[in-house]
C-alpha cells in the first residue's frame, strides 16, 4: 500500500518537506518524484511557476505496526523508545528497547499482551489480511515460553506418577498452546482446556493408557463391591452364654434397707446413745423469735 503526498512551493527543497510533513514521516524513508521545475518569471514580470513534488513511500504491516506502537509508547510517557523490526513469513516481532520499561510488560505480561492485540489490529488494516504480530521486551517471550514448558513437564510427571490431575491458572490461547505442547513430552499424562475466556485454563491429568489410573480404578470397584469380603464369609463371634445361666451364677448381694427416720426425732449418735436434750436458755432464745402476736 502507497501512501503519497503531492506539494507545490518556490524550489524543490521546500516543495519537499512540505510533502514528507504531510505524510507524517522523517525524508529518508520516503522517495520522491519531481513533477515540475520551478521556472522564474520572465523579467520579473511574465511566465513562472513553482515546484512540483511528488513524496510516497511503501506503508507494510510491519512499519505500520511499529509507527503506531511508537506513537503508544509516546504517549505512555516513554522517552525516544527503540524499536527493532524483524519481518517473517505471516508476520512481524518488534522489539522494544529502553530503560524502566518493566510497567509495559505488566502482571504476568499481561499489559504487554494487550498492546501487541492493538497493534495487531492496525497493522491487519493495511491490506485488510491476516498479519501476526509479536511484541517482545528484554527477550520476555522466550524466557516466559521456557517457564511455561518447564511447569507443564513438572506438572505432567507428577499427574504421571500420582494419577491426579491439576488445574492451572488462566492463561491466553498461545500460553495455553506451549503448555499443550509441553505436556505431549511426557508419557503417561495429558492435558486438556477448560472454562471460557479470561479465565480459560488447562487441567493436566494422567492420560488413559497410565497404569497408575488403571490400579486405582481397579482399587476403587474392588471396594465398592466389598473388597476381599466379598468372596468370603464375615467371620462369626465367639459363642456367648445363655443370659439366664449367667444370671444364674452371679449371686447378688443383698441391699440393706435403710428405715426412715424423721428429723423431729432425735438422730442417733455414732454410739448408739441420743444427743442430749435442749438447755432452758435455748429453749428461751428460741420462744424469742416466734413470739405470740395479740390481735
Amino acid at each position: 500500500m502507497l501512501k503519497e503526498a503531492i506539494k507545490e512551493a518556490p524550489t524543490i527543497e521546500e516543495a519537499k518537506a512540505a510533502a514528507v510533513r504531510e505524510l507524517g514521516v522523517p525524508e529518508e524513508k520516503a522517495l520522491f518524484e519531481v513533477l515540475q521545475a520551478p521556472q522564474k518569471k520572465t523579467l520579473g514580470l511574465f511566465g513562472g511557476c513553482p515546484a512540483r513534488v511528488r513524496a510516497y513511500f511503501e506503508v507494510t504491516p510491519a512499519s505500520r505496526a511499529a509507527e503506531y506502537l511508537e506513537e503508544i509508547l509516546r504517549g505512555l510517557g516513554v522517552a525516544a523508545p527503540s524499536i527493532s523490526v524483524k519481518e517473517e513469513a505471516d508476520g512481524c516481532v518488534l522489539t522494544l528497547a529502553g530503560e524502566d520499561l518493566g510497567f509495559i510488560i505488566g502482571r504476568r505480561g499481561e499489559t504487554l499482551d494487550a498492546l501487541q492485540y492493538l497493534t495487531g489490529l492496525v497493522a491487519n488494516r493495511v491490506d485488510n489480511s491476516y498479519y501476526r504480530v509479536t511484541l517482545d521486551i528484554g527477550n520476555y517471550r522466550e524466557k516466559r515460553e521456557q517457564s511455561l514448558a518447564g511447569l507443564a513437564r513438572k506438572m505432567a510427571g507428577q499427574a504421571a506418577r500420582t494419577g491426579r490431575k491439576t488445574s492451572l491458572e488462566p492463561m491466553n490461547p498461545y500460553e495455553r498452546h506451549i503448555i499443550h505442547t509441553a505436556v505431549q513430552e511426557v508419557k503417561g499424562a495429558t492435558s486438556w482446556s477448560v472454562g471460557s475466556e479470561p479465565n480459560r485454563h488447562v487441567v493436566i491429568g494422567p492420560s488413559d493408557d497410565n497404569p497408575v489410573r488403571a490400579r486405582s480404578r481397579g482399587g476403587s470397584r474392588s471396594r465398592g463391591k466389598g473388597g476381599d469380603r466379598a468372596a468370603g464369609e464375615r467371620p462369626s463371634r465367639p459363642e456367648r452364654a445363655p443370659r439366664g445361666s449367667r444370671s444364674d451364677t452371679i449371686e447378688k448381694p443383698e441391699r440393706e434397707i435403710r428405715q426412715f427416720v424423721p428429723r423431729s426425732n432425735p438422730l442417733p449418735t455414732a454410739d448408739g446413745a441420743t444427743p442430749p436434750s435442749k438447755t432452758q436458755s435455748e429453749k428461751e432464745n428460741s420462744s424469742l423469735l416466734y413470739g405470740r402476736i395479740d390481735l
